[in-house]
Formats: C-alpha cells, structure tokens, sequence
C-alpha cells in the first residue's frame, strides 16, 4: 500500500509529520524556536485571538509552520471553515522554511505563502512602499538576536521603528514593532511569545514608554517553567490590538498564569484546564485574587513603564497573599536594603569571630596548663 492522500488522511500525514520534525529538533540538538514551539502554548495563543474565517493569518518568522497551522486546527475544532483562510509565513532558514511548506501541504492546506528570507532586513510581504497588514499574527521570534543590522533599522524604508531603535544585542522590538505594523487598523490582533526581558529592561525604557502610549497593548500573561524543549525558562505572551473594544482602552489585564503548568515524563505542557482558565480571564477582563489584575496606563506609567507581571498580580502560593500590589524599590533602597543586611551579616560574623578567638584562647590556656 502506498504512503499516498488517498490511503492516509492529511491530517495524519501532517501529524506524523510534525512528530518526525520535533523528534529532529530534539535529536539534532536545534533549538526549540527553530523548529518547534510548545503545542499546547501555541493552541493557548490561538485560542486568546479567536481566528475567523476567511481572516488572513501571519507568522514572520514560522519555523515549520505549527503557529499557522494552529489556526486551521482551531476552526476544524470549532466545525467553521478553515478552507479560506490566508495563510502568510517567513523563515530564515532554507531548510526550515521547506519544512513549513511541506507541513503545510501534507494538512491539506492550499491558499499560503511561505518564503524564505530575513523579516527584519527584507520583509516579504509588501504591498508598494509599505507592509502588508493581517487580521491575525501569531509569532514566536528568536530571543534576543545580536546579529541584525541596527543601522539599517534606524533609518528603515519600511518605518518600522515607530517606538525608536533597539540596542544591537537585543532585536526583541525590532521584531514587536514590525508586528505591530503588520496588524491592520481595525480588525489586527497578535500573540507574541516573548522572553520575560521585554518587559522590564532598561535599555528598551523609551521604547516601552511609546508602547505605553501607543496603548496596544491589551494583555500580558506569565507562563510556567520548562515549557520549552531543553530550557528551565519561563516565558510570557503579549497580545496587542490595534482597535481595542472601548472598555478595554488604557487598560491592561496581567495574567500571572506561573502555576497553570502540568510535568508528566520529563515534559511539562499546558492541559485543557489550564486553558480555559487562561482563556476564561483574558475574556472577562477582570480582578481575580492572585491569578489576574486590570491595570490602568496611568499606573503602568507611575511604574515607570514596567510591565513585569508580579508588580501588579503576584501568583497565589496558597497562603492568600496573592494579587497583592508590589511598589517598585528604587535603585537607592535596594542598595540601602544591601547595605543594611551587609552591616547586619559583618556584625554577626565579627560576633562569631569574637566567639571562636576567646574558645581558641580558652583551649590554648588549658592546654598549656
């Protein structure tokens, strides 16, 4: 019998297929983000965006493809049409972008672009002298790149860097302002996951402040531990709207989701639990002791444009002081706080010093007698 579309169903075809490219990533030593990023994190982000049919669906650095395919996998659960959606990817590497065109004609997927090329020094997908806009963007870029062209970005033909320049060891919002000009005016939505820096650095302060303002920013959500394939790291999902519902305008929901993880055989992943109850959150846009908080742009900005999650929602460790609000300590108290606890330990230590001496000199007294 012939391994062929008529004697195997395509979606068995692409699973089998998706399987044999995250045993390669693993076998081969790649790094997850090349190939492969968390299933159950990548159904998390599809579901926060709820794809429509017909919408056009956009990943700018795809990999092998999972996030687009995540989409078509999401209204096939829903019994919507997923034949008209508009798929769009671009991939660095030539080897991985021929794997994501490969997964996605073995799903059965007709209407995508998948091109090779470096997104941020030449976006494929331009319509004259400026970039195509999506309805959806689903991304997972390269943390923290240090080999892109700076220079080039500072003067960008595209004028992506709405919110300024990003420092050469870090590419991170160079890949998040390029998104954002992706989305289109009125119905864009995106799902970054991102590595927990973005939110706090001080070297990418004046961008955030403009982020800030910009107030596109609807929600951040802390995922747990060892989600990624050989990495302990704990990452975040970032999801911006150009046209946010009046409701939500100047406002953010934190979600300190650290705790919605399962582990079972050495791999931990997210159950349709942990889900829901992400999902749930996100839709109510609401308090919810020690697991979600909505915060104005206003505080945000008394914060210092700070969006890491456990200054406004601190997960619950059981003992109930979840969502309690932390002020940020100022470089000042914190070397304050340092000096004290030092002074502190330095007069402990010179007390058992003290201590040790007089039973040195006892012992030596005794011994001489």
């Amino acid at each position: 019998q012939t391994l062929s579309l008529s004697n195997c169903p395509e979606d068995e075809l692409g699973v089998g297929y998706e399987f044999l490219i995250k045993k390669f990533a693993d076998d081969s030593g790649h790094t997850a983000a090349e190939f492969y990023t968390n299933r159950t994190v990548v159904h998390l982000m599809t579901e926060m965006l709820e794809p429509k049919p017909s919408e056009s669906i956009y990943d700018p650095t795809c990999g092998s493809a999972g996030m687009l395919l995540s989409v078509v996998a999401h209204l096939k659960r829903q019994n919507k049409e997923w034949r008209n959606l508009h798929l769009y990817g671009q991939e660095r590497n030539l080897l991985t972008s021929a794997i994501g065109r490969m997964n996605l004609f073995l799903h059965g997927i007709e209407d995508f672009r998948i091109v090779r090329g470096d997104t941020l020094a030449h976006p494929a997908f331009v319509e004259g002298d400026r970039l195509m806009q999506f309805d959806v963007v689903l991304a997972n870029p390269p943390y923290s790149i240090k080999q892109w062209d700076r220079d080039a970005w500072a003067a960008d033909p595209w004028g992506r860097n709405i919110y300024g320049t990003p420092p050469q060891g870090r590419a991170d919002y160079a890949f998040w302002q390029h998104i954002i000009k992706s989305m289109k005016a009125k119905t864009g939505r995106c799902a970054i996951l991102f590595p927990h820096g973005v939110l706090f650095r001080n070297e990418e302060l004046a961008m955030r402040e403009k982020l800030v303002a910009h107030d596109v920013v609807e929600c951040v959500l802390g995922l747990g531990p060892n989600l990624f394939y050989n990495s302990p790291m704990e990452a975040c999902v970032v999801i911006c709207r150009m046209n946010k519902p009046k409701a939500r305008r100047n406002k953010v929901i934190f979600i300190n989701a650290v705790n919605e993880v399962t582990r079972e055989r050495a791999q931990s992943f997210l159950t349709d639990d942990h889900i829901q109850r992400i999902v749930a959150a996100y839709q109510a846009f609401g308090d919810e002791d020690g697991f979600a908080r909505v915060v104005s742009n206003d505080e945000i900005r008394e914060k210092g444009s700070n969006l890491s999650i456990p200054l406004y929602v601190r997960a619950d460790n059981g003992n109930g002081n979840g969502n309690v609000s932390l002020e940020t300590i100022s470089l000042k108290q914190a070397i304050a706080n340092w000096q004290e606890s030092s002074m502190a330990l330095r007069e402990s230590m010179n007390g058992l010093f003290e201590i040790v001496e007089q039973q040195t000199d006892h012992f030596s007294d005794t011994t001489k007698s």
